[in-house]
């Protein structure tokens, strides 16, 4: 590039990545001046016509926007994924999922990536999959019953130990403490026996067969290896790479995991994402997930529409949802309230809290019949006074 194409760069009026973009995207090309002066003269024009005029109703213009093509959309609810074993919800019910800012999504789940020297090899891809996937204790071994001695004999197969890199230690030391901490079940007692690589467990009231069966059945179940709220993992390559699909989340207890890139891995709960990694990490994904449902759907909206309403869903520092328990809910004016839901509450409480209404948003003022102030409604002619 010429020491003038570069200097004009430098000074012409644009955004930092802007100049980085054009720097790449001219590197190496001999452009006449008069070229490039067209070019950056044209990026000029396009950003003033994108620009929003004042007074602008920008709020009913991305409802519109985003309201329009939504009624467009199925309700199918299920789709795959890319995934056959995994499904995740889109469509209309993923869209509301988000608006409404549910503390859970109907279908959590996560794709995680993997860092440089794991990501290329299918076996080392497989064994982080291993400390991801919620392995319950009768994939380890035999689980017997012993009703003459009222007792539950779990013997551990050390060959699947060894495949699947955990010791069976691990397993003898894990098992009854998660039963007891994240089961809730502590009616019972234990002995283990590392040698013979066997467990026995018996309930303390040992008259009872119901109890047998009931720890029996807790001791099947207790996850053992893996993160307890994924239930599975796929993995799959892509780009060549390999990548983890997982149904469930668990954003928090995955980043501990060796190998995983914490960087690129991402999850559908935007409520866990707010918690995890804070609040403009949560705009970023209603934005990402939003777009993302729309156009898997082959409808095109704005990003600044969607950006607006993640702007007023995350402005407070929390995740508020678009409703009567959200933003719409909370709104300073009693007749715009009013309007949206439960009516006479709203008038109601506003009477007798002596709440006054300044009349200065779009919903009041049409309900009082007056002009509202926005656009040439926010134009005032004031007459200068003669002397």
């Amino acid at each position: 590039m010429l020491p003038e194409q570069e200097k004009r760069i430098s000074d012409a009026d644009l955004t930092e990545k802007t100049k980085e973009q054009l720097l790449k995207y001219l590197n190496g090309r001999d452009i006449p001046a008069e070229q490039f002066d067209t070019i950056l003269n044209r990026v000029r024009e396009e950003y003033q016509k994108t620009r929003i005029e004042a007074c602008e109703a920008v709020g009913i213009i991305a409802a519109q926007s985003i309201g329009e093509p939504g009624t467009q959309m199925t309700m199918r609810t299920f789709h795959y994924a890319g995934v056959a074993e995994i499904n995740v919800t889109l469509g209309l019910p993923r869209l509301i999922e988000i608006m409404d800012a549910r503390k859970e999504p109907s279908t959590p789940t996560m794709t995680i990536y993997l860092q440089p020297e794991y990501s290329g090899d299918r076996d080392k891809a497989r064994e982080v999959s291993w400390q991801i996937e919620a392995a319950p204790l009768h994939e380890f071994g035999d689980i017997t019953i012993d009703m003459e001695n009222m007792q539950i004999v779990v013997h551990l197969n050390t060959a699947v130990c060894d495949k699947r890199k955990i010791a069976v230690s691990t397993i003898v030391e894990t098992a009854p403490r998660k039963i007891r901490d994240r089961r809730h079940y502590r009616d019972f007692d234990y002995e283990n026996n590392d040698q013979d690589a066997t467990i026995v467990f018996m309930p303390k009231n040992r008259e009872s067969y119901q109890n047998l069966f009931q720890l029996a059945e807790h001791v099947r179940n207790v996850i053992v290896q893996g993160i307890d709220d994924i239930e599975r993992v796929v993995v799959r390559k892509e780009s060549g790479e390999y990548i983890l699909y997982t149904e469930g989340s668990n954003l928090k207890d995955v980043f501990d995991v060796d190998g995983v890139d914490t960087t690129r891995t991402r999850t559908n709960n935007i409520s866990e994402i707010s918690q995890v990694l804070g609040i403009e990490a949560a705009r970023n994904a209603i934005i990402h997930e939003a777009l993302a449902t729309l156009n898997e759907q082959g409808i095109a909206v704005d990003v600044r529409h969607i950006m607006l309403v993640a702007d007023m869903m995350c402005m407070e520092g929390e995740v508020k949802q678009i409703g009567r328990h959200g933003i719409a809910g909370e709104k300073e004016s009693v007749l715009s309230r009013a309007a949206f839901e439960v009516t006479v509450n709203h008038l109601l409480d506003a009477a007798v809290a002596n709440e006054v209404d300044e009349l200065s948003g779009v919903t009041e003022n049409v309900i009082v019949g007056q002009p509202i102030q926005l656009g040439t409604g926010d134009v005032k002619l004031i007459a200068k006074p003669m002397n």
